[in-house]
């Protein structure tokens, strides 16, 4: 991520291959150079521009960039605007008035905006990290790690990225400001939870699943002075971090042996004797708090039938299919999961707000009436 003069792209190629340096000149040989001896590779991990998909479309001074925000491995924002979707979905029967299919629609599509608030969060990451990641195979050729980017660039463009944010976040109603804003101080001290904890995954959690909170005012239920909302809000939040550990867990056992080696603690190695277990249990709490978020709002057997059974279902599935000893497999299954688990959830919602909407069981406005008494 680092590279060139102003005005020059941004390309390791470059870097790597200049005949007239010195031996041993290049900063960035000097980097694979220590990464191989300490990850333990027998051969040298070049890195080569995309030549496929999305990344190998844009000019080759944007490339770097684009893999910051992890332009191509978007699963990180599917997780990411879930937890806002959920919200905006079981808060909408809910809103006084009861929000239109087009005031859901159109409150949902803001919220994928999540894409540049996940792009910012990778940015702040690998600033912390850039003296972490060179020591791990899975992020050693990452643009700041490898020189494409510097700090001195990345972070004018987190800058960027901040200010692209709050314009996403001004087009919602105002009391949402507030409600979002605390976040920040999560997105920005995450990072720092693997060098201290070895559940940083639990940080990750209270960070990616603030989106929880953010439907309800954003369909106009002010959170502060409803408690039924306000319950359902909590349970969904802490549904979500339940959800983080499981995702995220899967998905530290990509670095399982290289970081003890960089220093870097994590779920994984922490429950490593008995991780499945630990999933199942992270698992059965998601669901719990799924029935109390539901619950609270006094919902249908629709919810419970299919946004609580679907969740339990998906979960059991992809825990007891999933081989912990494969990084292969870890890394397949992270942005699966969030289709099969988020999907599930998001259709159910979706679903029983339908039958609410239409009053398919002819008890809505009671429920309303006693819901808000």
């Amino acid at each position: 991520m680092r590279r060139g003069g102003e005005g020059q792209p941004h390309s390791d190629w470059h870097v790597m291959h200049r005949a007239d340096e010195e031996p041993g000149s290049n900063p960035v040989r000097k980097l694979h150079a220590q990464q191989r001896n300490e990850v333990g590779d027998s051969q040298p991990e070049v890195y080569r521009p995309p030549t496929t998909g999305l990344l190998a479309r844009l000019p080759p001074s944007w490339i770097p960039y684009a893999e910051l925000i992890r332009l191509d491995k978007p699963a990180g924002t599917y997780y990411l605007y879930f937890p806002c979707l959920f919200s905006t979905l079981l808060a909408a029967p809910y809103a006084t008035p009861l929000a239109s299919p087009f005031t859901v629609l159109y409150t949902s599509s803001l919220f994928a905006g999540a894409i540049i608030m996940r792009g910012a969060g990778c940015t702040i990451n690998d600033l912390w990290d850039r003296n972490l990641d060179p020591h791990v195979t899975r992020t050693r050729l990452r643009p700041i790690a490898r020189g494409a980017i510097t700090v001195q660039q990345a972070v004018p463009f987190l800058g960027a990225q901040l200010l692209a944010g709050l314009a996403v976040l001004l087009q919602f109603p105002s009391q949402c400001f507030f409600y979002a804003t605390p976040s920040l101080l999560l997105v920005a001290l995450y990072p720092l939870a693997k060098r201290v904890t070895n559940y940083p995954q639990f940080v990750l959690g209270l960070t990616f699943s603030w989106g929880a909170f953010l439907g309800f005012p954003a369909l106009g239920v002010d959170l502060l002075s409803d408690t039924p909302a306000l319950i359902s809000a909590a349970c969904l939040y802490g549904s979500c971090i339940a959800w983080t550990l499981v995702y995220d867990m899967i998905y530290a056992y990509q670095d399982i042996r290289d970081d003890p080696k960089a220093g870097i603690k994590s779920i994984a190695l922490a429950q490593q004797a008995n991780a499945k277990t630990f999933l199942m249990v992270a698992s059965a709490a998601q669901v719990g708090l799924l029935v109390g978020a539901g619950a609270s709002l006094g919902v249908g057997p629709v919810y419970y039938f299919l946004t609580c059974g679907g969740a339990a279902a998906t979960l059991d599935y992809m825990i007891r299919e999933v081989n912990l000893e494969s990084v292969e497999d870890c890394a397949e299954w992270f942005p699966k999961g969030a289709w099969i688990t988020g999907g599930a959830i998001s259709v159910a919602l979706f679903v029983e707000y339908l039958v609410q909407y239409f009053d398919l069981f002819g008890d809505q406005g009671r429920k309303r009436q006693t819901m808000k008494a």
